[in-house]
């Protein structure tokens, strides 16, 4: 019987995989990677490690869930050493519960090995803490994810009375993120910033406040992969920003200040 590891691999930047994930992709006979993570940590791969691709884009897989699931018990019960890697946390929207779950089932022995998520690590590297003594005690994770068909259940109406927001997946419906947010009482003047590429040496910033985001976001022709943070620590961009001034500085970043 080999063993499975479930590993976050972090937002994007190498150097933020953890040590033991490293060691994790490093040990591996058959790593299952994911779209969202830095292609250079496969370099760390041994020679004869067998890489296969797991992405996902809306509306487009490259693998199902059900197929990936397959694999990792097929490998697992050939005795191989079998790396999941997944951009950002596995238990961060990464479906990396449902893994174990199928590896439980099976009684294959597995490890989850955590990342550093998007929703901290995109606005650290921005400038903006998702806590601050002054400006923000609580902060929530949010999917901005509503699949098709389904009607949206969460509950906005609390969510409103958390100060930081960390929003993934949320572009697309940024307009209806907005909507719902206005609707249950945050201000219009409320600040936000959307991270683009977070990490990355192409990181771009865009902020504004509820009231204009979407018009600021369409004009800069942001997509996604991005995160959306909504509070009054978006307002530390401007003054504690780091990252874009190590980045080339041939590398186009797009400031608009909309407070």
């Amino acid at each position: 019987m080999g063993r499975v590891y479930i590993v976050g691999a972090g937002p994007g930047d190498i150097e933020l995989i953890t040590v033991k994930g490293l060691r994790c992709i490093k040990e591996a006979d058959v790593i299952l990677y994911d779209r969202l993570l830095n292609k250079e940590l496969l370099n760390y791969a041994k020679p004869n490690a067998e890489l296969i691709f797991c992405g996902k884009l809306p509306n487009r897989h490259a693998m199902i869930q059900e197929s990936i699931n397959e694999l990792l018990v097929r490998y697992a019960m050939e005795g191989k050493i079998v790396t999941r890697l997944k951009g950002g946390d596995p238990f961060v929207f990464g479906r990396g519960a449902e893994e174990a779950e199928v590896l439980a089932n099976k009684q294959i022995p597995f490890e989850i090995v955590p990342g550093i998520t998007s929703g901290i690590a995109a606005p650290a590297y921005a400038g903006i803490p998702v806590t601050h003594r002054d400006l923000s005690s609580s902060f929530a994770i949010v999917t901005g994810h509503r699949q098709e068909g389904k009607d949206d259940d969460l509950k906005w109406e609390s969510l409103v009375n958390i100060e930081t927001l960390a929003i993934y997946m949320g572009v697309k419906n940024l307009p209806y993120i907005v909507s719902q947010l206005l609707k249950f009482g945050r201000s219009k003047e409320t600040p936000v910033a959307l991270v683009h590429w977070g990490t990355y040496n192409k990181q771009q910033t865009v902020t504004g406040r509820l009231e204009n985001i979407e018009s600021i976001v369409e004009e800069s022709n942001i997509s996604n992969p991005s995160m959306i943070i909504v509070g009054e620590v978006v307002k530390l961009h401007e003054k504690i920003q780091w990252f874009q001034e190590q980045s080339n500085p041939e590398q186009k970043i797009a400031e608009l200040v909309g407070f």
